[in-house]
């Protein structure tokens, strides 16, 4: 087995400043309807900073070729390139070796190939997959089908009305049919950091083996899979500041070993007969045909940026950026913030009396603002708040006080228009 080490000598990144990083992301400086651009549109996709753009530009100028047993020069520097970010993904989730990471196009696909790899031989007809009410249709309908194919049932754990996974229902949920469970690090619709050691604790003592989904955490603070303690976790490159199209999913070595292949295909194959196939290794075993090779370069090198900065300063920095929004917003008339738990990432999602969430995007953007409206892909969770859909604005380490102004002018704005139109 290849094992990541990191480097002997650690360098301490500098103090957090968030205009030194504004400069890194040049799609930041630009005017939007005559208004300078507010992007709070984070949680769907993050902006991609120069270091990146560097690293793609450069693959296509220079070494654009596809990977392994090329034997020319371009294809030996993409292998190359390729690999390396691997390693940048192993060591930046804490993972024993590279080989424990394998490269997807995101967090949905990666959710699919455990939900069929993995988890499918183990479940049995009565069988439970547990999921809690946070969930991205991503970490829902993949297990959905799967519970449709087995025979085998779904089983929810309810939040309260902060939007807080129940602990007791939680533990009360597990039993000897609990086969996996997968759930958020961080909700994509309300925020809600879930108490993800806890959890884990308690499905770890019940031996069930679980999938995170790290879409939303991997943006914002640091993750150490192995202090985690779980058996998979998941994230996309387009949330974490890199290009889109590529994800990844780390396995524990074990459980990668015993899975079959997700998909047939070049590469994931050591040799192939019409009586008989022999499958690679993983993580190749798992990633068919001709990967995304400038994404997961951009991957690499959006993760070693990340590595650079303050991270600590800079989840502080987001702390208050969301503080102060969810101040301002508050204050405002008929606005309700959907979501208030007591540990939130950067999301704010709101709705505002008479005004539905695609009314207030629109009007928002025509101040600058940018910030997504509709169900997110939650929509159970939007049931369970009585909402058809909240608007939500989520920020980024980029972001400034300057733009939470910008969302409350915006939002006034909205409420102005509309109370005239409705006077």
């Amino acid at each position: 087995m290849s094992v990541v080490t990191s480097p002997a000598i650690a360098i301490a990144p500098p103090p957090f400043d968030v205009e030194r990083v504004r400069a890194d992301f040049p799609v930041l400086g630009q005017k939007v309807h005559g208004k300078r651009l507010a992007y709070l549109d984070n949680a769907a996709s993050s902006q991609r900073p120069l270091p990146v753009i560097a690293a793609v530009d450069a693959f296509y100028r220079e070494y654009a070729a596809n990977v392994h047993r090329g034997v020319h020069a371009l294809s030996e520097r993409a292998t190359a390139a390729y690999e390396s970010a691997r390693k940048t993904v192993a060591r930046f989730l804490g993972a024993d070796s590279e080989r424990e990471i394998v490269f997807v196009r995101g967090t949905t696909e990666a959710l699919n190939l455990v939900a069929h790899s993995f988890a499918k031989p183990r479940l049995e007809h009565d069988d439970e997959v547990l999921i809690t009410a946070l969930e991205h249709h991503s970490n829902i309908v993949p297990w959905q089908l799967l519970c449709a194919e087995r025979g085998a049932r779904l089983r929810v754990v309810p939040v309260d009305d902060r939007g807080e996974v129940d602990l007791q229902e939680f533990e009360r949920a597990l039993s000897s049919r609990t086969k996996i469970a997968a759930v958020a690090h961080v909700s994509n619709a309300l925020g809600t950091v879930n108490p993800l050691g806890r959890m884990i604790e308690l499905l770890r003592r019940n031996g069930t083996p679980v999938v995170v989904d790290g879409a939303q955490a991997v943006p914002h603070f640091a993750v150490d899979v192995a202090a985690l303690g779980c058996d998979f976790y998941c994230f996309s490159g387009h949330k974490s500041f890199a290009p889109s199209g590529i994800g990844v999913l780390w396995g524990k070595s074990e459980h990668l070993k015993s899975m079959p292949p997700y998909q047939g295909g070049g590469d994931m194959i050591l040799s192939v007969s019409f009586a008989k196939t022999t499958f690679n290794a993983p993580p190749y075993r798992f990633e068919a045909g001709t990967p995304n090779i400038e994404g997961a370069i951009g991957l690499g090198a959006a993760l070693q940026y990340l590595q650079g900065l303050d991270r600590a300063g800079a989840l502080e920095h987001e702390a208050k950026l969301l503080a102060a929004a969810t101040a301002r917003l508050q204050a405002i008339p008929g606005l309700r913030v959907i979501g208030t738990a007591a540990e939130k990432a950067s999301v704010l999602s709101f709705v505002l009396d008479g005004v539905h969430a695609h009314d207030i995007g629109t009007v928002l953007d025509a101040e600058g603002v940018a910030v997504r409206a509709g169900h997110h892909c939650a929509q159970p969770l939007m049931e369970r708040f009585g909402v058809p859909a909240t608007a939500r604005a989520s920020f980024a380490f980029y972001n400034t006080m300057e733009d939470v102004a910008a969302l409350e002018r915006g939002v006034r704005r909205v409420q102005e228009m509309f109370s005239r139109g409705n006077a």
